[in-house]
């Protein structure tokens, strides 16, 4: 098999369809930089579950004066409920699973509330009485939150125990959502890379039909006649997948670790390069797999003249 020859014809299959090669070129990077974005979201929501959930607390939250849930009613918390929450805290049940904890005055809780929603309307009609006085609990393993739950929602003075991994699950369900959705518009867009391949080279192919017409007759094999074909279309795919890796080291270094991190600081753990040199071979290699595969499946039928 001569190299040289089946690369001279895979060049005259690309300049006779330039316009088709660009559009796959085009469609090819689309959907491999939703895909890249999809995976890295995904690692962005695993890095973030391994920050946060070892810091997520278990808030204590005690009764006020016009609570009336929980064991509430309708009185504070006095300073006889509020040491036997941390009598509890520190006792030879609980103790082994609690890490530390701290409690939270209606003035540390009304500081927070201000700084929080300084710009809110409602921030002006609150007061510090208004706002539960609260243990916030931090455990040696998050998993075992259940476990300072049922010890203490049923103490006097309670009037809620939250394992706040509970608003962090909200949040990365939303953020799944955004990549499942990332990912379907990928599959999309890649089933139209596919189709705009096949449709590539089965205009390549129709457009020489008598010269491959001739090589069969001469006794070429199959795969000397197919090389070229898919080489054109792995080209141009290797093109747009090169393309979609340079847009997602673009955004890890632009936006993540530009924008990103200047605005979030020290507050999680974001992606960086080390994830973006997983992904972009990754692209890759689904660009050259792809483009192979349905330029093989394209050229199949002209193999039989």
């Amino acid at each position: 098999m001569r190299l040289g020859l089946i690369l001279s014809e895979a060049g005259q299959g690309l300049r006779r369809n330039v316009s088709m090669v660009i559009s796959v070129i085009l469609v090819t990077f689309i959907s491999l930089t939703f895909v890249g974005a999809a995976i890295l979201l995904q690692m962005q929501i695993g890095e973030m579950k391994g920050y946060w959930y070892d810091r997520a607390q278990v808030a204590v939250y005690l009764c006020t004066s016009s609570d009336t849930t929980g064991n509430c009613s309708a009185a504070e918390a006095t300073p006889e409920q509020i040491d036997a929450v941390a009598a509890q805290l520190d006792s030879p049940s609980l103790s082994p699973y609690v890490e530390k904890y701290e409690f939270e005055t209606h003035d540390q809780a009304y500081a927070t509330f201000q700084e929080q929603f300084a710009d809110s309307a409602f921030a002006t009609f609150t007061t510090a009485d208004m706002l539960n006085e609260s243990f916030r609990v931090n455990l040696v393993n998050p998993n075992q939150a259940e476990i300072i739950i049922d010890s203490l929602k049923g103490l006097a003075g309670v009037q809620d125990v939250q394992d706040q991994r509970g608003y962090l699950d909200q949040i990365f369900a939303i953020l799944n959502s955004a990549s499942y959705t990332a990912i379907g518009l990928a599959a999309l867009m890649l089933v139209a890379a596919v189709l705009l391949i096949a449709t590539t080279i089965r205009l390549s192919a129709f457009s020489r039909r008598r010269e491959l017409g001739i090589m069969r007759l001469v006794g070429a094999s199959n795969r000397f006649i197919q090389t070229p074909f898919i080489l054109e279309g792995v080209f141009a795919a290797l093109i747009g997948s090169v393309l979609a890796g340079g847009a997602i080291v673009a955004i890890v270094h632009f936006f993540v670790g530009g924008y990103l991190r200047v605005e979030l600081g020290e507050a999680t753990t974001l992606v960086g390069m080390d994830q973006a040199a997983i992904v972009v071979p990754v692209l890759i290699l689904i660009g050259a797999v792809l483009a192979a595969v349905s330029a093989g499946a394209a050229i199949t039928r002209y193999l039989k003249v």
